[in-house]
């Protein structure tokens, strides 16, 4: 396993977009392919309008994932009521997955959000791997699918409480 030591957050600024989105989409498209047979992500994932909207434009916590000065990925966080979080959404370049990158970020980030009570996230149905991670990685549950006919549409929702 590759040493994550030199791993760390950063806030996203406009002068990220364009780097941010370049890694979106290579890990989107080459979740679309492993698990599809084509590329694809969330509307604007291609074209930095996801990071302007959801990192930038949202009242999410908002953070690059920086390895010795690159950017890999990012990871955004929505504060809920009552100790609640929503993880919408983290990334990681093709590059620096399956090397413990992703759990590493995810425990750096309960430990920043040390007093959650409960995470919830969502990811697509189709995507097996995030599944894995969410669940087996993570400590998540899925506690509902929507729309589980549709491929394309499917939607795992999930959920970790903490004791």
């Amino acid at each position: 396993m590759e040493d994550t030591r030199s791993i760390c957050f950063e806030p996203v600024t406009k002068d990220d977009v364009e780097a941010m989105t370049m890694v979106m989409k290579r890990a989107f498209d080459e979740d679309s392919r492993r698990h599809l047979g084509t590329i694809g992500g969330p509307p604007g994932y291609d074209d930095g309008e996801f990071i302007r909207k959801w990192y930038l434009g949202s009242n999410a916590d908002a953070y690059k994932i920086v390895k010795d000065g690159v950017i890999i990925g990012g990871v955004n966080v929505f504060h809920r009521p009552n100790h609640s979080y929503m993880l919408g959404n983290i990334f990681l370049d093709t590059e620096a997955q399956d090397q413990g990158i992703g759990t590493k970020v995810w425990k750096s980030i309960e430990k920043k959000y040390a007093d959650a009570k409960k995470w919830e996230t969502e990811t697509p149905g189709f995507s097996k791997r995030n599944h894995n991670f969410y669940v087996n990685k993570c400590g998540f549950h899925i506690i509902k699918i929507e729309n589980p006919k549709d491929l394309m549409e499917a939607s795992y929702i999930m959920e970790k409480v903490i004791e």
